[in-house]
């Protein structure tokens, strides 16, 4: 079955950088594009950045745009999201989804991020 497993969360300060991975089984992971999004406290779900399959093409929300890189290794199953010049607005739950932009049909448990001194 299709899995998704995200790790690298915390509590960081303002300022500060955070790696995210997920890492997919129970599917073809190099046939999919791929994507984060995030949920902050009383809010929906927001599309953060999706990559294409081979991830030549990628794509960010305007608030994460210059700040957050996203990047997969077809060779692990892992998609990534690099995160720097973090903000408090950032504070959310991140997930990884199967799909693109807010198309997706799989999405991992999460992970926390907090941004707090």
């Amino acid at each position: 079955q299709v899995q998704l497993v995200e790790s690298g969360g915390g509590l960081v300060q303002p300022g500060g950088s955070l790696r995210l991975s997920c890492a997919a089984s129970g599917f073809t992971f190099s046939s999919y594009g791929m994507s984060w999004v995030r949920q902050a406290p009383g809010k929906g779900l927001e599309w953060v950045s999706s990559i294409s399959i081979g991830g030549r093409t990628t794509s960010y929300a305007d608030s994460v745009k210059g700040r957050f890189t996203i990047s997969r290794d077809n060779a692990k199953n892992t998609l990534y999201l690099q995160m720097n010049s973090l903000q408090p607005e950032d504070t959310a739950v991140y997930y990884c989804a199967r799909g693109l932009r807010s198309v997706y049909d799989y999405r991992g448990q999460g992970t926390q991020v907090t941004v707090s001194s």
